[in-house]
């Protein structure tokens, strides 16, 4: 699976690259701490919801630390998505250490 860190994914939104985020933690979580221009879909909408993520543009899937939205990248694959998709290394966490402090962590 890719991965791609939080710094390399602000530097593709600074260099204005086009690129999706899907964020697949729960209501209360986005609500609670996002990263700007992000696209809510809970994990567990994922697939009935795949025709809202552009199999044309890189796609960034995001959650808490990494591992739901492993689970949602496995989950797109073997329901046929056929765009690129990486995943968020450590998730909103890592974007809060790394990047944008201001985002709260839980």
């Amino acid at each position: 699976m890719q991965e791609i860190t939080a710094t390399e994914l602000k530097e593709k939104m600074d260099a204005g690259e086009d690129i999706q985020l899907i964020d697949v933690r729960q209501p209360a979580e986005y609500a609670f701490a996002k990263i700007e221009g992000a696209k809510l879909i809970p994990l567990g909408e994922i697939i009935e919801r795949m025709d809202e993520i552009d199999p044309n543009r890189e796609t960034i899937v995001q959650c808490k630390a990494g591992g739901r939205s492993a689970t949602a990248i496995l989950a797109l694959q073997r329901a046929g998505f056929q765009g690129e998709l990486k995943n968020l290394r450590g998730g909103i966490t890592a974007w809060s250490n790394d990047v944008d402090p201001k985002i709260p962590k839980y």
